[in-house]
């Protein structure tokens, strides 16, 4: 396959190189900056931070799925992707956006109970149930690609194998079938609703009991400090679902094929990079922990 990516502006490929190789290698820093902390630093072995560990390896493979090919495609007069490679990129990219659906709306979850039922929080979020809803997260979103990747593979591909995108995605590779699309189309909508809608909806509900648990609180520093724990994953929940929903969920237009490519920029490689600056940033427990890393380090 060709991939068109930014090819009709050709100005702007080396300012988009700088741009997301830097993005890159700040979401690969950052994200690994946070599984090493949550995971060597006693402190933090909680469900949050085990949550918070799989938010960052699922934005670490997301970048890697396509970020190094179009960094080679942005350096290239030739923009190509093998069968195989465009195969890998659109089953990544589908899973791992479904399985981050699910799992922002499982740290949701956990974010309710802490708040709401914090007397039964040890109780009711034990290891082996956050162990269990972080693979259920994980299970769903690979199930959800290897039946979406199958239906879109099946249709027959016309000449010339021209992608007007800069990854292998399922909106792109539609307008290269041969035959009629619209029950593909269909099903695409259903799967947006089922991973973006009703995880939302669910965010939203818990959401909704929290805000009125911390409005119960009587002193202000105890609101503030619930509303602390929760602010990081609102801010990322709305960075995720405001620009997934308005790429799969809006009715196409004639500024939808550049809609799309934004919209999946801001969300494939920008949203990975400012998750891990998000949390760090307003989170004291995760500073103070990467503080202790690097005195352990240097010591």
């Amino acid at each position: 396959f060709i991939l068109l990516g930014f090819s009709d502006r050709p100005w702007l490929e080396l300012p988009l190189f700088v741009v997301f190789f830097i993005s890159y290698v700040v979401t690969i820093f950052g994200n690994l900056t946070i599984i090493l902390v949550s995971r060597l630093d006693p402190k933090l072995h909680s469900p949050m931070y085990l949550f918070l560990t799989n938010l960052s390896l699922l934005d670490l493979c997301y970048t890697t799925s396509t970020v190094p090919q179009m960094l080679v495609n942005l350096c290239s007069t030739r923009k190509v992707i093998s069968y195989g490679g465009c195969v890998a990129q659109l089953f990544m990219f589908l899973a791992l956006g479904a399985t981050e659906c699910v799992l922002l709306a499982v740290m949701s979850f956990d974010r309710f109970v802490a708040i709401c039922r914090p007397l039964h929080y040890s109780v009711i979020m034990h290891q082996r149930l956050c162990l269990q809803l972080a693979a259920a997260s994980w299970v769903t979103g690979f199930g959800n690609s290897v039946w979406l990747s199958a239906v879109t593979l099946q249709l027959p591909f016309c000449g010339p194998y021209v992608v007007d995108h800069f990854l292998c995605e399922v909106p792109a590779l539609l307008k290269l079938s041969c035959v009629d699309t619209t029950a593909n189309e269909a099903e695409l909508f259903f799967v947006s609703v089922l991973f973006h809608l009703i995880p939302l909806t669910l965010i939203l509900v818990s959401y909704a009991f929290i805000a009125r648990a911390v409005l119960r609180i009587q002193s202000a520093e105890g609101r503030q400090k619930a509303f602390g724990t929760c602010g990081s994953h609102l801010i990322v929940v709305s960075l995720f679902y405001g620009t997934a929903v308005s790429m799969y969920l809006q009715p196409p237009s004639p500024a939808s094929k550049d809609r799309g490519k934004m919209v999946s920029l801001f969300y494939g490689i920008i949203a990975p990079m400012l998750n891990p600056l998000i949390y760090t940033l307003r989170n004291k427990e995760v500073k103070e922990a990467f503080k202790r890393l690097v005195a352990r380090v240097l010591i």
